[in-house]
């Protein structure tokens, strides 16, 4: 059976807001490097610097309809066709006035073209074409760079790539992409209390839900979860061990776990002993008041850590990973802003408020055309029992709702301030 060292109960600094502890957060993330990563493999990834066209697009002017080429000049009537121009194959003459090309959406006008004319407006009479009204010059031409012209910014430094920002990038011949580097991360769960997800529990014990959430969360948010499954037990030299593994060369662990008030909750103490700070401790919010930050600079490197020390109940656990980490890795990652998405949500029903502490509602967000008075707007029902110990809250969780302290509840129909979980 495992030991337990003897200790007294350990002194906290003060609590501190939700904005302080975010606050004192960014103060300590510093953006990781950037480098070089093939187009395809980016999707996700934050761009690192401004991307700018480096040449025209598109490079000729391209027929936007299947049609013929014409000289405007030339007005209506009968003309030769003196040449096919599929896309991707240009013509190889010079089109003069009393002719006519036919064309395919997307080909490039032959030399002397300056006009086309759709096929419905055209009557074909074998090596001949009916041309039956009258165009403007550049009519149906897609003129060079109309889409994009050299030097036009194409994505900002900051931005987030999507399936459409990796089509821009294509399109602007952009291969190698320069984006900021995936940020290495481990989660650690701690207690004796834990088995994996996979194991039968003992009596006494529980399948660890955090670990599995946690570190799927680090990825949603382009990071690295590296370190595999790793669960800390209640004692001093097995939490170091553990925390020794989990700190080598990554930029950030997150814990959970072991940052209360009880006798076996070490971790606060054993981190300053390894030489980390501590700059936050615990936070004035439910759930979540144990929140505890710090940062270890590596040895013999620059490197500094940054560790998140969550608490051990899940919902706990995934609401000061939303207000803390989610910001910090945005931030590590260039992305801007890194601040998270707020909306307005009409609350449903009347809710609870904690007398000291702003409470983070979990709860499902739909819009309302109906509301205020037709101009519509989100409403807001919660996801029911708000325990700390309750992963359930969050499972339809949309948004989190900030409800302020007070002693009354906040009645049906108020607007408040909500976090999109939707637009992480």
């Amino acid at each position: 059976m495992p030991t337990h060292e003897a200790v007294h109960p350990r002194s906290h600094g003060p609590m501190v807001s939700v904005a302080t502890a975010l606050q004192r957060v960014l103060a300590q993330v510093e953006t990781v490097e950037a480098e070089f990563v093939a187009l395809p493999d980016v999707l996700g990834r934050i761009v690192s610097r401004d991307v700018v066209a480096e040449a025209p697009f598109p490079p000729f002017r391209a027929s936007t309809k299947d049609g013929y080429a014409v000289v405007a000049a030339d007005g209506p009537g009968v003309y030769p066709v003196v040449g096919h121009v599929p896309a991707g194959h240009p013509a190889t003459y010079v089109q003069v006035q009393g002719q006519a090309s036919y064309i395919t959406t997307g080909a490039p006008l032959p030399e002397g073209a300056d006009a086309v004319v759709m096929v419905e407006d055209t009557d074909p009479r074998g090596n001949q074409v009916h041309i039956k009204r009258a165009v403007s010059p550049g009519t149906d031409v897609r003129p060079v760079g109309s889409d994009l012209e050299t030097g036009t910014l194409v994505l900002p430094r900051g931005r987030k790539l999507g399936a459409v920002e990796l089509g821009m990038l294509a399109t602007a011949g952009v291969s190698q992409v320069p984006v900021y580097r995936k940020p290495q991360v481990t989660v650690l769960s701690t207690g004796d209390e834990l088995c994996a997800p996979w194991d039968t529990p003992a009596y006494g014990q529980i399948r660890d839900a955090n670990h599995i959430t946690l570190s799927r969360m680090v990825v949603t948010m382009g990071a690295d979860s590296v370190g595999g499954t790793r669960i800390a037990p209640d004692d001093t030299a097995g939490l170091r061990q553990e925390l020794t593994a989990c700190l080598a060369g990554r930029d950030m662990l997150i814990t959970s776990g072991g940052v209360s008030m009880g006798e076996h909750d070490l971790l606060p103490e054993l981190l300053q002993d390894m030489g980390a700070q501590l700059h936050t401790e615990r936070v004035i919010m439910k759930p979540g008041k144990p929140f505890t930050f710090s940062t270890l600079v590596q040895d013999n490197s620059a490197r500094v850590s940054l560790i998140f020390s969550l608490p051990g109940n899940p919902a706990s656990a995934l609401v000061t990973f939303l207000l803390f980490v989610v910001p910090a890795l945005r931030k590590m990652q260039g992305s801007v802003p890194f601040a998270l998405p707020r909306i307005g949500v009409t609350v449903m029903e009347d809710l609870r408020r904690d007398p000291h502490r702003p409470e983070f509602h979990r709860v499902a967000v739909a819009w309302d055309a109906s509301l205020h008075g037709g101009a519509g707007g989100y409403r807001a029902a919660s996801t029911g029992s708000q325990k700390s110990s309750r992963l359930m809250s969050m499972l339809d969780a949309d948004a989190l709702v900030e409800i302020p302290p007070g002693e009354k509840p906040v009645p049906k129909g108020t607007v408040l301030p909500a976090i999109d979980l939707r637009m992480l």
